[in-house]
């Protein structure tokens, strides 16, 4: 996990004296409270810790944490979340960011941030909607979405955020749901991951997009259509009755029955967290003939930016005496020695 010591924390010490301002029903709500229950258990420290935001409705979320945190501009917190663990990297940086403001204009720096592998969480709140400006279609919209700006039906094909984030070199990349019971044990795989840990949340937004989750996200009835993903557990669904398994002729994954516990005759397949190829199947499944993967789809650490960054100045300081002032009156002077050779 990040190099800190663990403090004792409740809910109440992560709730700030401002106003929680979202719309009555909003799914940011409960992803609100499921991060303030996850920090007093994994025992962050709230003089740490740093949240930090670009511009769209999750990205109030500084305003409600008792934390340092820095609501930024739009599409640009990742390059405020970088300079922050650059200057501290003592600080556990948490990064907010939406489907819009993360994937439009934000894309470029939300690939740059993942590549590098900057240490911190980032959680994209993926509505599939732009709430604060009213609904119009965003980079994540499905073929056919109906809003403002797309009155006729949307005919652009929908980016996919955990898709994206692997495709950008992620070392881990994790997917869970607003309400779900199961998002807080996402967080804990993320912070305890060593680089950048990239969470996509399906997000309800109650006005602009509402209930376009709930055939896997709905708050009851929708569990059968919810792959959770265990490393070193088989991939079950629906009660333990479906499995996913690989069909090696089409090196593609498919949909098996199961008969009783007996999930390895069918062929079902066995998540390791470390398996990129595997991973990337995952994100790619069709809802509909699959059910939604979600949990941990990929965890495999590799070394971060920032401690590649302060290896780079130790070697270049080495040696060399620390003292300004001495540097500055040295002044810059030289000899040049040799006979002077006649214009030409």
């Amino acid at each position: 996990m990040n190099d800190m010591t663990p403090v004792q924390t409740t809910l109440k010490d992560w709730e700030t004296d401002q106003e929680v301002r979202w719309c009555p029903g909003c799914g940011d709500y409960a992803i609100l409270k499921a991060v303030q229950r996850t920090l007093p258990q994994i025992g962050a420290d709230p003089s740490k810790t740093v949240f930090i935001s670009g511009i769209g409705c999750s990205s109030r979320f500084p305003y409600y944490m008792e934390t340092y945190g820095f609501h930024t501009i739009h599409g640009r917190a990742p390059a405020f979340a970088t300079g922050a663990k650059l200057a501290n990297p003592e600080l556990d940086v948490w990064l907010v960011t939406g489907d819009g403001d993360g994937l439009s204009i934000g894309g470029n720096h939300l690939m740059h941030v993942l590549r590098r592998n900057v240490n911190m969480q980032i959680m994209l709140f993926n509505n599939e909607i732009y709430g604060l400006t009213k609904g119009q279609f965003s980079p994540t919209s499905r073929e056919g979405t109906r809003s403002p700006s797309t009155p006729y039906g949307s005919f652009d094909h929908p980016a996919k955020p955990a898709a994206f984030a692997l495709g950008a070199g992620a070392r881990f990349v994790g997917r869970g749901f607003d309400v779900s019971k199961h998002l807080p044990d996402v967080f804990k795989a993320a912070h305890a991951h060593q680089g950048a840990a990239f969470i996509e949340i399906f997000q309800n937004c109650i006005v602009y997009n509402k209930d376009v989750f709930n055939d896997f996200a709905a708050p009851k009835g929708a569990e059968d259509r919810q792959l959770w993903l265990a490393d070193g557990e088989p991939m079950l669904f629906a009660k333990g009755t479906k499995g996913i398994a690989l069909d090696r002729d089409a090196l593609a994954l498919k949909v098996v029955d199961v008969e009783g516990d007996d999930w390895q005759s069918a062929g079902v397949l066995v998540h390791d967290v470390t398996n990129r190829s595997v991973a990337h199947m995952l994100v790619e499944l069709p809802f509909g003939p699959f059910p939604m993967a979600l949990g941990v789809l990929y965890d495999d650490p590799a070394p971060t930016f920032e401690a590649g960054v302060a290896a780079e100045h130790d070697r270049a300081v080495e040696g060399k005496e620390n003292n300004l002032a001495k540097l500055l009156a040295k002044g810059q002077t030289w000899t040049v020695s040799g006979t002077a050779q006649d214009p030409v």
